[in-house]
């Protein structure tokens, strides 16, 4: 998988800079990247433009930092899948997808 497949121009416009969104309360996640062997999920809420993403990191816990592209495109899942981005995935507040 190349960069342009797991994160289009058109996607990488959509993604507010890095502290753009610190000041706000319930931020907008853009962009769902997942394993389809795997359970580990990264939703993008910020992006430096070249390859650091902040968002919300759902593996052995659930938590808010900071990931990157170059890693999301080195790493496979467990039978060797590639990383995806979720072509059906809606932006969505940041509180829908934390636990209650």
């Amino acid at each position: 998988m190349n960069v342009q497949d797991l994160l289009p121009k058109s996607v990488r416009n959509e993604l507010p800079p890095l502290g753009e969104t610190e000041e706000e309360a319930d931020p907008i996640v853009r962009v769902k990247f997942f394993y389809p062997d795997f359970s580990w999920t990264w939703y993008a809420i910020e992006f430096d433009g070249d390859d650091l993403f902040f968002g919300l990191v759902d593996g052995f816990e659930r938590e808010l930092g900071y990931f990157r592209l170059c890693e999301l495109l080195a790493n496979r899942g467990k039978m060797g899948m590639e990383i995806e981005r979720d072509l059906f995935f809606s932006p969505t507040p940041l509180s829908k997808l934390l636990p209650r």
